[in-house]
């Protein structure tokens, strides 16, 4: 079967034949329908190196934002019937900790002890036209489309693990939250605070479309630039935002969130750019917090199938065949794409 492999680090993946998975105990075969191409994709095989654990050695089949229908069941599986549409919770933890007890594998206590982390993360993921999973990781998805939906297993489901926990802090009246950064999973914070909030929300980015895009799932949007902190606290009547949320992670975006926090508010960064900011006593907002997340639990992607079943949240997807899935990564890293990409193995 064709994949998209991490040969190796620091090069560009290649399509290649591989042979076709088979299930082992407790694991489904799945027909792959749609596969999404992430950035994080691409800081494994561009920035990552050996230094950076042993769970991602390659090679390994990329794609952790996966969907697809059942084919095959491994020995010991139950339950399931061929042509059922599931979404694959991509991180894998130990299955036996207090985290992954709870179904939060992304915090897994025996991490340091795993072969891979996840799904298309040192583990064979999606990209390709057939993939294995645990069941434990398969959330139904009904009669909703799959192709549409493989974006939801982390552009989705990574904002909306940030935004529950940030809920207290908007709820009540006259609450403010900040999404900065409107790529993939900016765009579906946006729909997400605007599902579950009365909050006004407010969205910042350097680029007009995806601010366009913003505003038309009912964000307020202030473009990037010196007077950026100022027009957002403009929009709160100076008091500033009650959560903000940073998907880029690098030190202007953090820094421009802070600024931009109210006093009790709450700055979650998401985005994983390495970046740094100084905290002091006196230039943070006085009981202000500053924390990360990383991923969601299996029970939070659950609620995320949900409200794409409802209606209340859709990913802006660009399909690509298998033939295009090295271009739809050319695209990602070019910047040049204006929705997530996804890749369809299976046509």
């Amino acid at each position: 079967m064709r994949a998209v492999v991490f040969e190796q680090f620091h090069t560009f993946p290649s399509l290649t034949e591989i042979d076709r998975p088979v299930p082992g105990p407790g694991e489904a075969l799945l027909r792959v329908a749609g596969a999404g191409a992430c950035h994080s994709d691409v800081g494994i095989y561009r920035e990552f190196g050996a230094e950076g654990g042993p769970q991602i050695p390659p090679p390994f089949v990329l794609g952790h934002e996966n969907s697809g229908w059942i084919e095959e069941l491994g020995p010991g599986v139950v339950g399931f019937e061929k042509g059922e549409a599931f979404l694959a919770y991509g991180p894998i933890g130990c299955g036996h900790c207090k985290a992954c007890s709870r179904g939060q594998d992304t915090y897994c206590e025996n991490v340091a002890s795993m072969p891979y982390l996840a799904v298309g993360i040192g583990r064979d993921g999606g990209m390709a036209e057939y993939m294995t999973v645990p069941v434990r990781n398969l959330v139904p998805l009904g009669d909703a489309d799959p192709v549409d939906a493989a974006p939801l297993a982390d552009a989705a489901l990574t904002p909306y693990h940030a935004i529950k926990l940030a809920l207290p802090r908007l709820a009540g009246g006259g609450r403010y939250a900040l999404v900065v950064g409107l790529g993939g999973l900016g765009q579906i914070a946006v729909q997400i605070l605007t599902a579950l909030t009365g909050a006004t929300v407010i969205a910042t980015d350097m680029k007009p479309d995806a601010m366009e895009r913003a505003a038309a799932n009912g964000a307020v949007t202030v473009p990037g630039g010196p007077d950026q902190v100022a027009l957002i606290r403009e929009v709160t009547g100076g008091r500033g935002v009650d959560a903000a949320f940073d998907f880029v992670g690098a030190g202007g975006t953090i820094d421009t969130a802070r600024g931009a926090l109210a006093q009790q508010g709450r700055l979650t960064v998401v985005g994983i750019a390495n970046g740094s900011t100084e905290w002091s006593f006196f230039n943070n907002p006085y009981e202000a917090e500053l924390t990360n997340t990383y991923w969601g639990t299996v029970e939070d992607l659950y609620d995320v199938v949900a409200m794409y079943r409802a209606g209340q949240i859709r990913p802006d997807v660009q399909r690509f065949r298998m033939d295009q899935a090295l271009e739809a990564y050319e695209l990602l890293e070019s910047g040049k794409l204006s929705g997530r990409a996804v890749v369809t193995p299976n046509g």
